[in-house]
């Protein structure tokens, strides 16, 4: 039985933790330079989204439209926060491309974790906008950085499958989960454990995109992992339109190797253990292989103790892929609250993989390891459903623009 002090207490974390930033496990922006965006030449309000242009220097108008749709997160996209990854990282992807007489548009949402297929409405509508304003014929280049390839990828087979000329020479897409993208479990258990404290991170985990993006996917967190029924939706809703357009060159970039090297985090092991007084018990694990595995012990607050264990899936977290923070984003943000609060935690392993590169470049699922460890430089590209494709020297944060794929794709749209 708990006492009045305990509700309270509970009551007063629960005002707090509703108060503070939410936890969004989406990557941040690697630049940090200080610089600010240019203001856009054009601004197109869509339905759904907008599109910010900046035009090559000496352009009057639209002129070689280069449409870069962001990815998943949530919320509306936000033109700095989209410029400053693209630009004031390790490779400024933006200058280099306007530098080459291209034009940028910035394609944004107003939710970016609404479902695929809702965003590539607004996607579709930003190609007829560029096709109708373009000054001369110069083909278009469409593509987009994570759950955005995904979104203009449907967005242009969709306009052939219907007849629509789009206009599209080249098609790319940037460490994009075309075969699916990993949020471990215990990660997925934890947000929807403390649903009831702040339920924005089990919104996310449960969101369209987030459902429709996952290969494996909880519900609950007491829910066996699986397919949701918005993946197996989507999937056969690329099927009708035929999967891929077929008209452009399909690029593809992948931030993890080739070679079939891990990122070196080792599967059962603690990433995020409690500290805290009201969060002491709790250990998130890495994803082991095997039947039974232990993934999660929960405790937090008055919630009771909880257990998670799943079976069958193969050691993900350690795959060669883009990698996220996952855990280390849910510490930081659980450190961030007040001392009071109790939920002190440590974050020994930070990241995990999330792209896998079987799927950023489209020639596996990774349903087991032998998939997900495939030494993917030995495949010609011809195999997959890309043209061409290029992946990182090094595992890499996901998203990332490194100078390697950067100039790589600089290359080939420049």
């Amino acid at each position: 039985m708990t006492t009045q002090q305990e509700q309270q207490d509970e009551q007063g974390i629960m005002t707090e933790l509703r108060g503070a930033p939410p936890i969004v496990l989406a990557p941040t922006v690697s630049g940090g330079t200080g610089e600010r965006p240019p203001e856009p030449d054009e601004v197109w309000r869509l339905d759904g989204g907008t599109a910010w242009v900046y035009r090559a220097p000496g352009h009057q108008g639209l002129q070689a439209p280069v449409i870069m749709s962001d990815g998943f997160n949530s919320g509306p996209t936000s033109p700095e926060f989209l410029w400053a990854g693209l630009e004031f990282g390790r490779f400024r992807l933006l200058s280099g491309l306007r530098q080459a007489g291209k034009d940028v548009v910035l394609l944004g949402y107003d939710e970016r974790s609404a479902s695929i297929l809702d965003n590539a409405r607004t996607a579709r509508e930003a190609i007829f906008r560029a096709v109708a304003s373009r000054l001369g014929s110069e083909p278009l280049a469409v593509g987009g950085f994570s759950m955005g390839g995904l979104v203009t990828r449907y967005a242009l087979a969709k306009m052939e499958h219907d007849g629509i000329d789009h206009q599209t020479s080249v098609y790319w897409s940037f460490d994009s989960p075309h075969r699916g993208a990993w949020i471990p479990l215990a990660l997925q258990a934890f947000a929807h454990y403390v649903r009831n404290l702040d339920p924005r991170f089990s919104d996310q985990i449960n969101s369209p995109a987030a459902r429709q993006l996952l290969r494996w996917h909880l519900a609950e967190w007491d829910a066996a992992p699986g397919v949701a029924p918005e993946r197996t939706a989507f999937l056969a809703e690329l099927e009708r339109v035929g999967r891929w357009p077929r008209r452009p060159r399909l690029l593809g970039l992948a931030n993890g190797v080739g070679s079939g090297a891990g990122n070196g985090i080792q599967p059962g092991q603690v990433a995020l253990e409690g500290k805290g007084l009201n969060i002491l018990g709790t250990s998130l694990n890495t994803q082991p292989a095997g039947d039974d595995q232990l993934v999660a012990k929960l405790r937090v607050l008055l919630n009771g103790s909880r257990e998670v264990s799943t079976s069958g899936l193969p050691a993900i977290d350690g795959a060669p892929g883009g990698t996220l923070e996952g855990f280390g984003i849910l510490a930081d943000r659980l450190n961030q609250l007040s001392a009071w609060a109790g939920l002190k935690v440590a974050a020994p392993i930070r990241s995990h993989c999330f792209v896998p590169s079987v799927s950023a470049v489209s020639v596996r699922d990774f349903d087991t390891e032998d998939d997900l460890y495939t030494i993917v430089d030995d495949i010609d590209p011809s195999y997959g459903d890309l043209d061409d494709f290029v992946l990182a020297r090094e595992n890499q944060l996901h998203a990332q623009v490194s100078e390697e794929l950067g100039q790589w794709l600089l290359d080939r749209l420049g």
